[in-house]
């Protein structure tokens, strides 16, 4: 990816306090592009997931890369909130080219393997209103401005590719339909932009080495090799910054629109566009889950990273 490649570009990264988020706002910095990433976590206060990641964090790494990082304290639930951070980057830029939809803030709202039935009503409709309606509602007060210039771009960030998520029940009813929600958006999208000379894509990362994961298995980025004892499998993690690399080569792709409602992984699109990892390697999740770990054979990434 040649360097500053997209240094006279605008994004917005919606829900880019940690994980996935981050990792997008800090590539696209790095190729140069000007920032905005929100959430609701600052250094002033902290979201219900209580953890100590900031967007103020977020957009210092961003300029950190080499772009320009803005944070912007956002509530995506908020339609006034949403449409003030879009007038603002109006104001200041006159142009957006790239929406990243990462709103989540689902991760303690679930329970596997949870029928619908028995799984909590209340923290069930909240993570379908944090993964979901997030997503229109920004689209719906931001894709005028990003339609203002032709070629723009439009992911929308979700869990699992559409091949992989039709035929496998994930995680419990909740969570499942989410995901399902966010990569039928990207579809639709898709078919509301392309005749409108922007192009809409979902896109997944593999099994992320986020904030929470590293936490979750007692490890760190150095040493996350560690957890493999106990979870072997995990040895096809990616970082964040994986998928982020994937979003900076979409968006400076003068050929991106022949992705158009499509449904990409991270790993997939490195076997297109040749990016690595940090480590250098190319991990591809999406093909070594259903041959490998679903498969039930032992853990072995040889021809998957």
């Amino acid at each position: 990816m040649p360097e500053q490649s997209l240094k006279d570009k605008v994004a917005l990264v919606a829900g880019a306090t940690r994980g996935a988020g981050r990792g997008i706002a800090v590539e696209l910095g790095a190729a140069g592009a000007t920032v905005y990433v929100t959430g609701r976590t600052t250094r002033a206060r902290r979201s219900e997931y209580d953890r100590p990641e900031t967007i103020e964090d977020t957009a210092d790494l961003v300029t950190e890369a080499g772009g320009q990082g803005i944070a912007v304290p956002t509530d995506h639930l908020d339609p006034a909130q949403v449409r003030a951070l879009v007038d603002r980057i109006d104001r200041e830029q006159g142009r957006l080219d790239v929406l990243v939809n990462d709103i989540w803030g689902g991760e303690k709202l679930f329970a596997f393997d949870t029928p619908v039935w028995e799984h909590d009503l209340d923290q069930g409709l909240r993570l379908l209103r944090l993964g979901v309606e997030t997503h229109a509602v920004t689209s719906h007060l931001a894709l005028p401005l990003l339609l203002r210039r032709p070629g723009g771009l439009v992911v929308e960030v979700t869990d699992g590719t559409a091949d992989y998520n039709r035929d496998h029940y994930r995680v419990s009813f909740f969570y499942d339909l989410a995901k399902a929600c966010v990569l039928r958006m990207a579809f639709a999208l898709g078919h509301e932009l392309g005749p409108r000379g922007a192009t809409a894509v979902a896109l997944t990362p593999g099994w992320l080495r986020s904030e929470m994961m590293l936490d979750h298995f007692g490890v760190r980025e150095d040493n996350w090799r560690d957890a493999l004892e106990d979870v072997p499998h995990f040895a096809i993690s990616e970082t964040p910054r994986y998928v982020g690399r994937a979003v900076t080569a979409l968006a400076a792709d003068p050929d991106v629109a022949r992705w158009n409602g499509q449904s990409l992984s991270s790993g997939g699109l490195a076997r297109v566009y040749g990016f690595t990892d940090l480590d250098g390697s190319r991990p591809d999740a999406w093909r070594y889950l259903p041959e490998i770990q679903d498969a039930g054979k032992p853990a072995d990434v040889t021809g998957y990273r």
